[in-house]
């Protein structure tokens, strides 16, 4: 748990949502199940493993000690979630308070967030990389607000956020999710932007029909979970949009394909891509955050831009 200790030790106040401390990546020897976020101004720690007493206790006494050397007189706001078996989790409040609503920042976006409740908290840290390259992409377009963006399986609709403040005229987001989708929309009013955005709580297979009325787009997010039981599972289903994707796409736009399934390297996406979809032209793997560093980069986070000739 050393890795960890020592990250804390030299964290510095985060201003912004972020990941602090990955030990997913593998590069840590015996923190493999902990990661450390900061949603400001909160800290949140999942461990994928048990906890014991000790170890919590080590924990709370490195992160108040930090705190107090670096926002001395600020009250330290931590929570710790542990995954259990099964899907459940187990979420406690460790020190301070949450404020409600719970609002955080990224490269000047706000977003909000429940970290109280729940796996996923309405922001992930580790795809800031991926809105990052639709902020430059849509800023580089010779008239981004003539652009269109279909964002699908939206969540709570990030990369529509940093589309329509880098100037997108329009965003369709779809998710099947009617409680992430209403989110979204609360996010887009947090950032006066919610003209030319719109929602659809939807399933995106049997949306195909109102997504081709949209006419073709300039820029497609495809960010599914990898494994969501009735709604995707990504070894059968990420080929069904990957093959629909020619048709959607005007000429000179771009796909942007992420997968975060440690079981599924890179050449899962980029065979599904060559089967149904040759036409599209590979342009980069989009560079996951430095944090964010794995011992085998074929299980970390997969973001990859393709474009339509």
């Amino acid at each position: 748990m050393q890795a960890l200790l020592d990250a804390i030790a030299r964290m510095d106040p985060p201003t912004d949502a972020q990941r602090i401390f990955h030990g997913r990546g593998g590069l840590h020897p015996g923190c493999e199940h902990l990661v450390l976020d900061a949603f400001p101004p909160v800290l949140l720690l999942t461990s994928f493993a048990p906890l014991d007493g000790d170890r919590e206790a080590a924990i709370g006494d490195a992160l108040h000690q930090r705190w107090q050397q670096v926002a001395p007189g600020q009250p330290l706001n931590w929570v710790l979630q542990t995954r259990q078996p099964g899907g459940q989790a187990d979420t406690r409040l460790m020190a301070g308070a949450v404020p409600q609503p719970h609002v955080v920042t990224e490269h000047g976006a706000r977003y909000l967030v429940h970290v109280l409740r729940g796996q996923n908290h309405g922001l992930f840290p580790d795809m800031a990389a991926g809105r990052d390259w639709v902020r430059r992409t849509v800023a580089a377009h010779p008239e981004p607000a003539r652009m269109r963006v279909l964002n699908l399986f939206a969540y709570t609709c990030a990369f529509s956020v940093v589309a329509r403040l880098a100037g997108a005229g329009q965003v369709l987001n779809m998710d099947m999710s009617r409680g992430a989708i209403a989110i979204g929309q609360q996010n887009h009013q947090l950032n006066g932007v919610a003209a030319g955005a719109s929602f659809a709580a939807h399933d995106v297979f049997s949306s195909w029909g109102k997504i081709a009325r949209g006419g073709a787009y300039d820029l497609i997010v495809v960010d599914p979970p990898s494994y969501q039981k009735g709604s995707f599972v990504a070894t059968k289903d990420y080929a069904r949009v990957v093959r629909r994707l020619p048709e959607l796409l005007m000429h000179g736009g771009h796909a942007l394909l992420c997968l975060n399934a440690p079981e599924l390297g890179l050449n899962f996406l980029t065979a599904l891509v060559a089967e149904h979809a040759p036409a599209l032209e590979f342009v980069e793997r989009v560079a996951n955050p430095p944090v964010f560093a794995d011992a085998d980069e074929q299980r970390s986070l997969k973001v990859l831009a393709y474009r339509l000739p």
